[in-house]
């Protein structure tokens, strides 16, 4: 379900990449999930890059030089995505109702010899300032090749496989936090389940 997002013509990262990157949109610090501290292109084109030292030898004169060499971002390596929502009643519906706010792409962190370590959340996109871009790139639609979704499509219809990892609380926790193994995906269906029971319990049969 969720392999729209790795469609190679256009990687879902980047076509955020590149909105960060071109300025378009305004991206923020992880250091939390509220927006506050906005990153610069700059910034962002350096996620995840790295600088390595390289010996060469000149082939004429043999002498040995020391040059810089930058790696950037390998993209393929952001399997993953965070959203952040909200979800309330619309009194005139009489419904739940889910907006998204962020998204924030994950980017596997590896070693030398390029085994995972973990993932590691490289900004937060405001999803607002950014519908109206997702709302012109195409992505793949299943069974109709004429008439591909685009990416506001995917994110309003929610089509797409997740799980909970986080509910608000006073202490700003993760469900990682307070649980481990099986016990956090029961937690995060706990939460689901609330949901659906809070819509449910409004109305009277």
């Amino acid at each position: 379900m969720n392999l729209p997002f790795s469609y190679p013509e256009r990687p879902f990262v980047r076509i955020i990449m590149d909105a960060a990157i071109n300025g378009d949109i305004t991206v923020y610090s992880t250091e939390d999930d509220k927006f506050s501290n906005p990153l610069t292109p700059e910034e962002v084109a350096s996620q995840g890059a790295s600088v390595d030292t390289v010996i060469t030898f000149d082939p004429e004169t043999y002498e040995e030089k020391i040059q810089i060499v930058r790696n950037e971002v390998n993209l393929e390596d952001v399997k993953r995505f965070r959203l952040k929502e909200i979800w309330f009643f619309d009194e005139e519906s009489a419904t739940m109702k889910v907006r998204i706010l962020g998204i924030a792409p994950l980017l596997e962190v590896k070693d030398n010899q390029g085994n995972f370590i973990r993932e590691q959340p490289m900004f937060w996109v405001y999803y607002p300032s950014i519908r109206e871009i997702l709302a012109r790139e195409k992505t793949f639609n299943y069974g109709n090749d004429a008439a591909p979704n685009t990416w506001e499509d995917i994110m309003e219809m929610r089509f797409f496989s997740s799980y909970i990892y986080k509910e608000s609380n006073v202490r700003d926790e993760r469900i990682q936090d307070y649980m481990s193994g099986i016990d956090q995906l029961l937690e995060a269906d706990k939460i689901k389940r609330e949901i659906f029971n809070f819509e449910h319990d409004l109305w009277s049969y």
